[in-house]
């Protein structure tokens, strides 16, 4: 923004914590305002002005104290910030009225006393700040265009400055006054030869928040962009806006986010016009908007697009009318029409250009969801129309509450576009289709690349993830972050990450271990992807080393529901039959291979990992028997082909296998009682069905075995 003025204002703040490049970001209220008028066609100087401010709570941090030489004596008598400020806009209007001069602007070192505390702190506290407020100059940011070498000295402070421009360190020591006269001395400076420097851009504070829209086709950059959590589900992108005041967002730069029910989850995505303001809003972690902390962390364009971005042109019409106030209605009958709808609204609430600024959702098919937006041209006939929250139209109650543009996109995107994949397993009666695995999930292997989270909160997600692990994140495999959800599709607290090295995976289970996340420590353990699929099929995994899971089922063929799909003939080598398989997608039918009589469906193992986030991980298998002599699962494979890799050493063993019939599907019993009888047996397997030839088999090896080995029994069911 192009600046005519002819007079600057050195302005100079303190707070009552943290100041320097730290000010404003622990949220304490300004004590110190100091002030001094230079005049850039004179070149001269006025008299320094120094003001104390009396904050709402009387207390000061040990930190402000040894850095401004402050105490509560020197502030207790002072007058409020409103106060002040409309006493510095006095007094400068009258000094430049008595220079002859006609404009004045701000020049402040560094954004953070405008950006961070006045601005901050005003809108906490309601105040309207004079016009003068909302635009300054940077002197850090002239003095660079002046010095363009200067960007090599580490940190550019007041000091570094006076020293590299050849003029002494100021000696003052009264807080305020020092850095005033360091900024006077710069400016008369740059304004001198050699440098001959115009002040002629300042900076801006946007006064509102505009509402918009965002098209997906829309380049967004991730640095300016953060994610804010912890927000009231009420919250509308005014409150957002509000709780950043100081920083500029871009137009429609909010978007609230909401969870599976379509409902807000206490999060938003806020995108900044620069990854300066962006530097500065991360700053602003944990402070409070109402009695609520808000966590501040950073994200990336493709997740803001993802929640704001739209395509519908309907959706952009509709947001197409600028400075609207934005109602969303949930809970509408389906029948509703649009008069019904503007009826229910009342005279005293009146919709924007009547039916068009009405927009009902709907799913694909047409069909209505219940849901619809509306615009209000001013806020009064939005606080009227919200005042109908929870009455009745026709047989329901209806809830309004505020909303944004992006919500709207976000709302529409949601129930215009079908899901992948459902999230519901489709019934064994239905031939099941094959789900094509994707590239860049694992393939089995004993490396030692992976690194499992345990206890994580249950509300964690990547981000929160891949911030716990720092540094460590660039040595993340793409796509190799995996979240473990339980029978309820609802986290576990497990997490699987993969690494690019088994020596990274080592790195990060010695760095992270037991580091905090969200108030929990989170476990952190190296393993493999085979290790992997056996903890999560049931099994344990700590620094103690692998636990198999418990035999809690036996490992049966599947139901006769399945019976419908024949099977197809799996030759299968030793290591085949033997290797631990991963949790693997559905597999689909097979052909026949058997007789029809008692013709069950063999599901071979696969060799890739299938962890699909929207999918149950044991909706379609339960948990495998335990082998105490191996640490590898293995679907059950037809009985002939098992005894022909099992080869058991005793005669009575071998005399069982041999009599062992082909069709079936071998299972292990341990733990027998001795006085186990072949009727206890089948009573226990009760429900599962087993032909004739089965049966025989079962008496014949339970007779000859009996003596010899130990209670844990080969089944063939």
């Amino acid at each position: 923004m192009a600046s005519h003025s002819d007079t600057l204002v050195v302005f100079f703040g303190a707070t009552a914590g943290a100041n320097g490049g730290k000010l404003g970001s622990d949220e304490r209220e300004i004590i110190l305002l100091v002030w001094q008028i230079v005049d850039l066609h004179e070149k001269k100087v006025g008299k320094l002005h120094k003001c104390f401010v009396k904050p709402d709570t009387l207390e000061l941090t040990d930190q402000c104290k040894e850095e401004t030489g402050l105490t509560l004596e020197d502030i207790v008598d002072a007058e409020p910030l409103d106060k002040v400020l409309e006493q510095i806009q006095q007094s400068v209007s009258s000094e430049v009225k008595r220079l002859g001069r006609s404009s004045y602007t701000l020049l402040v070192n560094g954004p953070h006393v405008i950006r961070q505390a006045l601005h901050p702190e005003a809108s906490k506290k309601n105040l309207v700040l004079p016009e003068c407020f909302f635009s300054f100059v940077d002197l850090r940011k002239e003095f660079l265009k002046c010095c363009p070498n200067a960007s090599s000295v580490p940190k550019l402070t007041l000091s570094s400055m006076l020293d590299y421009v050849g003029l002494p360190a100021e000696s003052e020591q009264m807080i305020g006054v020092r850095e005033a006269n360091s900024m006077v001395q710069l400016t008369l400076c740059i304004l001198d030869e050699p440098y001959n420097h115009k002040f002629y851009c300042a900076e801006t504070v946007n006064s509102k928040f505009d509402s918009g829209t965002c098209s997906k086709t829309e380049p967004v950059d991730s640095e300016t962009v953060i994610r804010a959590r912890g927000l009231p589900w009420q919250s509308s992108d005014q409150d957002i806006a509000r709780f950043f005041k100081g920083l500029n967002i871009a137009k429609g730069g909010v978007a609230l986010c909401l969870n599976a029910q379509g409902r807000r989850n206490g999060e938003a995505l806020v995108r900044f016009i620069n990854a300066e303001h962006r530097d500065l809003a991360l700053e602003r972690h944990k402070h409070h908007m109402g009695s609520r902390y808000i966590e501040v962390y950073k994200a990336t364009g493709e997740e803001f697009l993802k929640i704001a971005g739209g395509t519908s042109n309907e959706v952009a019409q509709f947001l197409s009318k600028e400075n609207q106030v934005i109602i969303r209605m949930r809970g509408l009958p389906f029948t509703a029409t649009t008069q019904e709808v503007l009826s229910f609204l009342g005279p005293e609430s009146p919709v924007t250009d009547g039916a068009e600024g009405l927009l009902f959702v709907k799913y694909p098919d047409g069909r209505p969801t219940g849901d619809a937006f509306v615009l209000f041209s001013c806020e009064e006939y939005a606080q009227n129309a919200l005042k109908k929250h929870k009455q009745i139209l026709g047989k329901r109650y209806i809830e309004l509450f505020r909303s944004t543009a992006a919500e709207v996109q976000q709302v529409l995107n949601r129930y215009m576009s079908t899901p992948l994949i459902s999230t519901l397993p489709p019934s064994p009666i239905v031939p099941l289709p094959v789900l094509s695995t994707p590239p860049f999930l694992p393939t089995a292997s004993s490396t030692r690349d992976c690194v499992r989270l345990r206890g994580l909160p249950y509300t964690a997600g990547i981000e929160d993830i891949l911030e716990f692990m720092g540094e460590h994140t660039v040595d993340i495999k793409t796509h190799g972050v995996h979240m473990v959800l339980n029978q309820q599709s609802r986290p576990s607290g497990d997490a699987f990450i993969q690494m690019k090295s088994p020596d990274k995976a080592f790195l990060v289970a010695q760095k992270c271990h037991k580091k905090t996340m969200k108030d929990r420590y989170v476990e952190v353990f190296q393993c493999s992807t085979e290790e992997m699929s056996i903890v999560l099929m049931g099994g344990t995994l700590n620094r103690s080393g692998l636990s198999p899971p418990p035999c809690k089922l036996p490992c049966l063929s599947p139901p006769t529901a399945y019976a419908a799909f024949p099977t197809s003939p799996a030759i299968l080598s030793e290591a085949a039959l033997y290797q631990p398989p991963l949790l693997a997608a559905p597999r689909g039918p097979q052909t026949a291979v058997h007789s029809p009589a008692h013709a069950l469906a063999y599901y071979p193992p696969q060799p890739h990992l299938y962890m699909n986030m929207n999918m149950n991980y044991t909706a379609y298998y339960p948990s495998p028997p335990v082998s105490p002599s191996t640490v590898g699962y293995f679907a059950a494979p037809p009985g002939a082909m098992a005894a022909a890799v099992a080869a058991p050493a005793h005669p009575a063993a071998a005399a069982a296998s041999s009599v062992l019939p082909q069709p079936g599907a071998l299972v292990r019993m341990q733990g027998l009682p001795y006085n186990t009888g072949v009727k206890d047996i089948l009573s226990f397997f009760q429900g599962y069905q087993y032909g004739p030839d089965e049966y025989s088999g079962l008496v014949q090896m339970n007779e000859q075995a009996r003596s010899l080995i130990q209670p844990k029994e080969w089944l063939c069911l």
